[in-house]
């Protein structure tokens, strides 16, 4: 049996599947996910499983370089802006216009998770990264600037 808290096998296979700078969204009920997406739907009833408990999960097994989620955020759903803050304090974080998100990120998504919260612009787009230290490792190697602020 596997280890960890992630059990579902599609979900654990998508973030296997994850390269560099790949996107993988994390979405609300709601979310109007294009049709030749690849499309995990982990959604059951209202809020379960809610957007913080797979953001938990994934973060558990999955490197998040940059975190962007809605430019609304702050004013609308601050309790969610805080939760992101903290439990992907180490990735870099930018706000886009939520349009954005629905239409031109959802296009480019390499899969997006669909969870049965309904929290308003409880979208969460996350790009993948790397383990710093062990790709900047070996002797020799130095890490650019974006990098090597990690390694500390």
């Amino acid at each position: 049996m596997k280890r960890g808290e992630l059990l579902n096998a599609e979900l654990s296979a998508a973030i296997a599947q994850m390269g560099h700078g790949d996107l993988m969204i994390v979405c609300d009920a709601g979310f109007p996910i294009p049709s030749d997406a690849w499309r995990i739907d982990l959604a059951i009833k209202q809020d379960l499983p809610d957007v913080q408990t797979v953001l938990s999960l994934i973060n558990d097994a999955f490197i998040t370089e940059k975190v962007s989620y809605a430019d609304a955020l702050p004013d609308y759903n601050p309790v969610l802006l805080d939760y992101l803050k903290d439990q992907f304090d180490d990735a870099d974080h930018e706000m886009i216009p939520h349009e954005v998100i629905l239409g031109e990120m959802a296009a480019k998504a390499k899969v997006i998770v669909r969870t049965g919260a309904f929290d308003p612009w409880g979208n969460v787009l996350l790009y993948s990264g790397v383990d710093v230290p062990k790709w900047f490792s070996k002797p020799g190697v130095v890490a650019p600037p974006e990098y090597a602020k990690k390694l500390k």
